[in-house]
This record gives C-alpha cells, sequence and structure tokens, in this order.
C-alpha cells in the first residue's frame, strides 16, 4: 500500500492520505494519479473555471481545488451530491467546489461558463458519440481546453476480442479506445485542435497494481491486466483546444410544431385536393364481421 500511495512520479499525489484516497473510490482506476497525469500538460491558474466531468465522489475535483486554486464544478450523475458535499467540506474546499448532479448529455451549464473541462476515468462512457465534443465544446470559452485521462487501449482491438481478455471482457468495454483514435476522433469533428494524445508508460503495471490493493478479489480483471501485459490495455490522455473561430450551433432543445389535421389515405381526397365530404365505406372484407 504505501509503495502505490507514495510515489517520485506522483509528488503531489503522494501528499494525501491513503485511507482518504481509498475513502473516495468512485471508479477502477487511482484517480489521483491519473489527474496529476493529465494536469502536466494543462495550463490550469488561479480562478480558473473548471467543469471535472463524471467525477464519481469528488477526489478529482478536491486535488484540483487545493493544487491548482481552481474553481470547480464536480459533477457527476451516478454519485450523490450530497455525498459529494461533505467530502469537499472535510477537505476544506466548499469555498471553490461545488457538487453538481447532472447527466453528461443533459449540463445545466451556460455557454462559454469554462476555461476547461477534466475528465479522469469516466469520459468514454458518454463521450465516443460523434457529436459529443460540439456539444461540450459549447461550454468551454473559445480557446479553452477538453482534457480526458483514463483507461484505454494501446492498440485498437480489430475483429474479436483476445482470448487473453474475454473472461473479463464485457460488451460495454468497447468504448475503450486508444490515444490515436481519440486523435481521430475529435480532429475530425472541425471543432478542436488536438494538443496532446497519448499513453502512459507501464500504465497498465500502475492499473494492476491499484487494483490489486484496492479490489484484490476481482480476478478476473486482474488476470486479464497481468496476462495482457500492456499489449493492449493502460492508460490514455487526450487533450484538445476549443479553435477560437470554431461554430458552435445552437442547442435543439425542442421543434416547435402546429398540428393540421388531413386525410390518410389518398382516396379520401378528390382530384382537386379536396376533402370527400361522403363517408368512406370500407373495402370488400373490411368491417365488422
Amino acid at each position: 500500500m504505501d509503495r502505490l500511495f507514495t510515489s517520485d512520479r506522483f509528488p503531489r499525489s503522494s501528499q494525501y492520505a491513503p485511507e482518504w484516497i481509498v475513502a473516495g473510490v468512485g471508479g477502477g482506476a487511482h484517480s489521483l494519479w491519473l489527474t496529476e497525469w493529465l494536469t502536466e500538460v494543462l495550463d490550469l491558474r488561479p480562478g480558473m473555471r473548471v467543469l471535472d466531468l463524471g467525477c464519481g465522489r469528488g477526489v478529482s475535483s478536491v486535488f484540483l481545488r487545493r493544487e491548482f486554486g481552481v474553481q470547480v464544478w464536480a459533477t457527476d450523475l451516478w454519485y450523490s451530491a450530497a455525498e459529494r458535499l461533505q467530502r469537499i467540506q472535510d477537505a476544506g474546499v466548499e469555498d471553490g467546489v461545488y457538487p453538481i448532479q447532472a447527466d453528461a448529455r443533459a449540463l445545466p451549464f451556460a455557454p462559454a461558463f469554462f476555461d476547461a473541462v477534466v475528465s479522469i476515468d469516466a469520459f468514454p462512457y458518454f463521450g465516443t458519440d460523434d457529436l459529443y465534443l460540439g456539444y461540450l465544446g459549447r461550454f468551454v470559452k473559445p480557446d479553452g481546453v477538453i482534457a480526458i485521462a483514463g483507461a484505454g487501449l494501446m492498440q485498437e482491438i480489430e475483429g474479436a476480442v483476445p482470448e487473453h481478455l474475454r473472461t473479463w471482457w464485457t460488451p460495454d468495454l468497447s468504448c475503450l479506445h486508444s490515444a490515436g483514435w481519440w486523435r481521430r476522433h475529435w480532429e475530425r469533428s472541425g471543432f478542436a485542435d488536438v494538443e496532446v494524445a497519448d499513453t502512459m508508460p507501464e500504465g497498465w503495471r500502475r492499473w494492476l497494481d491499484w487494483h490489486r490493493a484496492v479490489a484484490p478479489d476481482n480476478h478476473a480483471e486482474i488476470q486479464a491486466v497481468a496476462s495482457d501485459h500492456g499489449r493492449y490495455l493502460g492508460y490514455v490522455r487526450s487533450v484538445c483546444r476549443r479553435r477560437p473561430d470554431a461554430t458552435v450551433p445552437e442547442l435543439i432543445a425542442s421543434v416547435p410544431v402546429e398540428y393540421k389535421k388531413t386525410p390518410i389515405l389518398a382516396e379520401e381526397t378528390t382530384a382537386l385536393g379536396g376533402v370527400r365530404e361522403e363517408p368512406i365505406r370500407p373495402r370488400s372484407g373490411e368491417g365488422p364481421q
């Protein structure tokens, strides 16, 4: 446990108590290591507005506030905002971390409100849609960044899932992708420029160590990661910047329509387009028996 939670590679994260980190577990990764790794390629400054999207129980949000002095909107759908608030208050950062319970596809924020969006080990579950980057980008200021880090693939799986992963693999894991996939996916949107798309060196080992420490009974995943040995599984990060000249379409919440009654069948109308005055008789064989 000491080796896992204290690392020269992640000096900021190593300051936090192992018990506090484990108590805030909301997913299958060491969220502080992933957050620190991601922030190494970001320029976060005090006072910036940051959306921590899919923040789980808020550990990454507390870290961002304490380490960089940014204001954080800690947003998640699955975990209680009330429980998150208690963790925020106990950490003494309630003046700059605001718990929000919301769906990533129905965010309650004003356009261009944030300087940056970060997402730790959550984005693939809602962000692989071709249109999602454009949707999320509307909440980021021009020249603002969207940055993600979490479980991913070292290479795309072409065809059948490799045999050594099949015991653990479930259909929902198809959302995991490689750094190259994220680069192509975001670049073709025309909305943002990709600045970083890479993988964590020896990330599979950190994935394995984390599960052995906090979920030793998760034999299927531990065996899959150990057998894979970094061939397919690891940690991926990607950072893109909203183009200042990018056009963000208006969000369509509803389409106004007005109902007008018209005949259903062509024979109900005359050749001139008028409606028949006499009732339509059933066709042969139709009607009450």
